[in-house]
């Protein structure tokens, strides 16, 4: 599924992906990841990219191919990128593989997730992405993509 946000003319976009059963966001564990839809996102993303200045482009696919040809997708058209990688963050090297090369290309590539994995169950503790990020943002629901939206808007100097 692939959902532009709100843009802004002439701006830099921003791809916003996110991986696995994020597409069920209000439906699936609303106690974790809580009651609002990933529609719900794409809306306040659009709203804090125009604040911002930039054009945010969310997407969501339960595919790791789809993932990676979107990662590359980033570098060619030059857009940093927020990333909620979802399950393929603890086992995914293919998907770090690609992610990797976003900040290589002199990109930001921020990690991000609703709910803390460092404090979950133990098999959610590992990320294969963190260490090849320019930053993660954990733990503070939706406004970890917002953090993160900030972040890349600081580092272009906006």
């Amino acid at each position: 599924m692939t959902a532009a946000a709100e843009q802004t003319t002439g701006a830099p976009t921003v791809l916003v992906l996110n991986g696995p059963n994020l597409g069920r966001l209000g439906a699936r564990t609303p106690e974790v990841y809580g009651t609002a839809s990933l529609d719900d996102l794409t809306r306040e993303l659009g709203a804090e990219g125009a604040r911002l200045g930039l054009r945010v482009d969310v997407r969501q696919s339960d595919d790791e191919a789809e993932l990676i040809g979107w990662l590359f997708e980033a570098i060619e058209q030059r857009s940093p990128v927020v990333l909620n990688p979802a399950a393929f963050t603890h086992y995914s090297y293919a998907l770090a593989d690609a992610a990797v090369q976003v900040p290589e290309a002199g990109l930001p590539l921020v990690e991000v997730h609703i709910s803390n994995p460092a404090g979950r169950e133990r098999f959610r503790q590992r990320s294969v992405i963190s260490a090849v990020a320019t930053g993660t943002i954990a733990g503070f629901g939706f406004d970890s993509y917002v953090l993160a939206l900030e972040a890349i808007a600081r580092l272009q100097g906006r």
